[in-house]
């Protein structure tokens, strides 16, 4: 079994999703961020930012909505838009089912200290549960009602409230391919078609399921039709396409300002203490990708590091080969939550490897428990 190739700058392998090599062996994503850094003129994006905001403020009851996790990106969004911009938006949270505790007082902090409305909405676990064992089986990734609810919730909200201006964080340029810095980036249909819905809209899942589910249980990951929004003149985007982003300098800022806390992920470095760390299963995803693909969050992470100057090569490995590789000890309660054993487990995900990767189980040892796994719904 050969190593992976990776990326000669940064540490991504070839198994990561969009991913090419240029003669040099340096990723296309290492070149987007060279791009980011050296041909961008910020000045000029942010001019724009000012002249879209100043099309739609002061016309309804919200400037904008802020699509809300209560993580990194989505918290420094919503705090630069009402203390620096003076926009008047509406926070709307799509709760998977999943937040861990130290978010949920993150996010009351944050309404609280920013002074803005705020709409939460959590789906059925009876439906939840359905979706999440059928995208496990059918693409390795149990978050389809997560992808698809986060990006079509709050556009439903958007056109339900008439609220055409939408602002969402981190661009997908800074990690992937799907998207460059050479245009502002719409989160748009094409973009929940393209790559978030994992190419399974509503009506493939109400077919893929036990005939239980209706079309009716699955509104709220419904994409709104393009002729609802065109109606509202809708516009959504990211910020991360008008000011530089820099996830690191943006956490310290939200922790400095509004008391946010980060927390432990399970498979990552405590230096990273701002990522991923709203959902309860993010340790199971990155397991499940690990499988699949041969990389986990670790990976991704310290290839940021090492863009943005703050981590050589060779460190960057180092974190790899210690955290990578280790079987959660969430992957019990996911079992439960699903009511699957390890061997179906096992069975779904091993048919989603992506080659030349070829995982060996038997090598992952145990992670280390998170504390708050304890207070877990």
């Amino acid at each position: 079994m050969r190593e992976l190739r990776r990326c000669s700058r940064c540490v991504m392998p070839e198994t990561q999703e969009t991913i090419t090599f240029d003669k040099n062996g340096v990723c296309n994503v290492c070149r987007q961020i060279e791009e980011k850094r050296e041909k961008i003129d910020w000045q000029a994006r942010e001019q724009d930012l000012l002249k879209l905001m100043a099309d739609y403020k002061g016309k309804g009851a919200y400037d904008c909505i802020v699509p809300f996790s209560g993580g990194k990106d989505s918290t420094f969004t919503a705090y630069i838009l009402v203390t620096k911009y003076k926009l008047k938006p509406l926070i709307v949270t799509f709760d998977h089912g999943f937040l861990r505790p130290k978010t949920l007082q993150n996010n009351e902090r944050t309404i609280k200290e920013l002074g803005v409305d705020y709409l939460k909405f959590r789906p059925s676990w009876q439906i939840v549960k359905k979706l999440m064992l059928e995208s496990l089986i059918r693409k390795g990734d149990f978050c389809w009602h997560c992808h698809t609810g986060i990006f079509a919730y709050p556009m439903q909200i958007a056109v339900k409230l008439m609220v055409p201006l939408i602002f969402w964080g981190e661009p997908s340029a800074e990690y992937t391919a799907y998207y460059s810095y050479r245009n502002t980036e719409e989160v748009d249909e094409r973009r929940f078609n393209r790559f978030v819905n994992l190419g399974i809209s509503a009506e493939d899942m109400v077919g893929m399921l036990d005939g239980t589910v209706t079309m009716r249980d699955l509104e709220p990951f419904i994409y709104p039709k393009l002729a609802e929004l065109r109606a509202i003149g809708y516009r959504s985007v990211c910020l991360g396409s008008y000011i530089p982003w820099d996830t690191r300098k943006q956490s310290e800022i939200i922790s400095k300002e509004l008391k946010w806390q980060g927390n432990k992920v399970e498979g990552v470095p405590e230096e990273y203490y701002y990522e991923k760390v709203e959902c309860q299963m993010q340790g199971m995803r990155d397991y499940i990708k690990y499988i699949k693909r041969g990389f986990a969050r670790p990976t991704h992470l310290a290839s940021i590091d090492i863009r943005n100057n703050r981590k050589t090569r060779e460190e960057a490995l180092d974190i790899i080969r210690e955290y990578e590789g280790r079987k959660p000890a969430s992957f019990a309660v996911f079992l439960k939550k699903l009511d699957i054993n390890e061997a179906q487990f096992n069975e779904m995900v091993l048919k989603h490897v992506v080659a030349p990767h070829q995982p060996d189980l038997s090598k992952m040892g145990p992670g280390e428990k998170l504390e708050d796994q304890r207070l877990w719904d």
